[in-house]
């Protein structure tokens, strides 16, 4: 025989083995019952409501400008990332500056209790009180088992500890353990209301000019103060004396020449 045949025989021979000790495994496991409950207790739900608006949007990038003035970087969202809007779904690509977003988170948390029964069945083969045993399965194979600390047995309907455990004893024993757990869930709603529309431009309209007509004021006419028939207090006749004199003067002068001219010729 070569060292080909050897080698191929040595692995034959494990895999064998591998095979009998899986077999085994499996039938002395078979010999374990085990019974899982779960005992859920109230939920209690918290609610939490982010709201923003979105200012920058590229590709899958996001950046919301949130309610307290934070502004806060969503990169590489999820196309399947879904947005409702005046009831249609919207992805990442369809959003627009200027978006309002609320994102609602409703967390529930849920305590329950795991109880795990194990049972097992079988003779007793070695005991090593009060740590270990060896029992010999249904199906002829030993095995060993912890024995946990306050453990019970029965045998023939009475319930003893592993001190009373005698080698051929037919005991059934039950193990039951407690594990309290938390469930926590999250249920999380994305709505958002598009951005308002532009305002219209103003339509260009023909300028209408009115001219309002500005009254002038009436003209205060000032009454002509009547001429004095008398001659004030302070006036006298001199001056006009005067005058009628120095008229009759220069006549008589003018007659006095005119006489003068006639005799000449």
């Amino acid at each position: 025989m070569n060292v080909n045949q050897r080698v191929v025989g040595v692995l034959h021979k494990l895999v064998v083995a591998g095979a009998a000790l899986s077999a085994i495994a499996f039938t002395a496991q078979a010999q374990v019952q085990s019974t899982t409950k779960m005992e859920h207790g109230a939920a209690e739900q918290s609610v939490k409501v982010e709201r923003g608006e979105v200012v920058y949007v590229s590709g899958n990038d996001l950046v919301v400008k949130m309610e307290d003035g934070e502004i806060r970087h969503f990169p590489n969202v999820p196309d399947s990332a879904r947005i409702s809007v005046d009831g249609k779904d919207l992805s990442i690509h369809d959003l627009k500056p200027g978006m309002k977003l609320q994102r609602t988170t409703v967390t529930s948390t849920t305590p329950r209790m795991v109880t795990t029964v194990k049972t097992v069945t079988g003779k007793v083969f070695h005991v090593n009180p009060p740590n270990s045993v060896i029992l010999t399965m249904e199906n002829g194979k030993n095995q060993s088992f912890k024995i946990p600390k306050g453990q019970k047995f029965t045998i023939d309907g009475k319930e003893t500890d592993a001190f009373n455990l005698k080698k051929g004893m037919k005991v059934s024993a039950q193990q039951v353990t407690e594990s309290p757990e938390t469930v926590v869930s999250h249920e999380v709603t994305r709505t958002g209301t598009m951005p308002p529309p532009p305002p219209a431009p103003t339509p260009d309209l023909p300028i209408l000019i009115v001219f309002v007509p500005v009254h002038a004021a009436p003209a205060e006419i000032a009454s002509a103060e009547p001429e004095p028939t008398t001659l004030p207090k302070t006036g006298s006749n001199l001056p006009l004396l005067g005058v009628l004199g120095t008229f009759s003067l220069a006549l008589g002068l003018a007659l006095k020449a005119t006489r003068k001219l006639r005799f000449s010729v």
